[in-house]
């Protein structure tokens, strides 16, 4: 696992197949936080500060749709709940699942408040917002379907692909 620190960003970033604009800048990451109300981990902030990839797939935090940003920091959390009420989802940690669907969803949507917050990387690719740490696995979520996609955010700029990584955020790593 690398740490990702500004420089080592800036190597693996030169890298991408993406067009790097100038990175954010602290104010401008903080301003981000505030508006959607979630933290970036320390090693997403050093690949964002080092430079901001943009293009198809990529969040464009700097001059993106605002509604289209919270639509893709709501997607992990919504497809959850979509499975929740379409195809019987029920995570055994919630207790017995009601019987109609709508309060099923009700106690869903409570329960996933206590997630973490994940915060889009690529396409569906995601980290989760935790204030002050790195090295969390890059995960790929399609409602209740997570699986590791790389070991850390360092791995996967550098393309490299691993599913042994362990996933840090509670909840989401019982949907490996």
């Amino acid at each position: 696992m690398t740490h990702l620190t500004g420089d080592i960003a800036r190597d693996l970033l030169r890298r991408l197949t993406a067009e790097i604009a100038d990175g954010l800048t602290e104010v401008e990451l903080d301003a981000i936080e505030a508006r959607y109300g979630f933290v970036f981990a320390t090693d997403h902030r050093a690949m964002l500060r080092a430079g901001l990839p943009h293009g198809r797939g990529w969040p464009d935090w700097r001059d993106g749709d605002p509604d289209e940003l919270a639509d893709r920091l709501r997607r992990p959390v919504e497809g959850v709940l979509f499975d929740v009420e379409e195809d019987i989802f029920w995570h055994p940690t919630w207790g017995d699942r009601p019987t109609l669907t709508a309060d099923a969803v009700r106690v869903a949507r409570r329960e996933l408040a206590s997630a973490p917050q994940l915060v889009p990387v690529y396409g569906h690719r995601y980290l989760p917002g935790v204030a002050g740490s790195s090295g969390h696995p890059v995960i790929s979520v399609m409602q209740t379907d997570v699986i590791v996609y790389a070991q850390d955010l360092g791995a996967y700029l550098r393309g490299e692909r691993s599913g042994d990584a362990r996933v840090t955020a509670a909840f989401w790593r019982d949907l490996i």
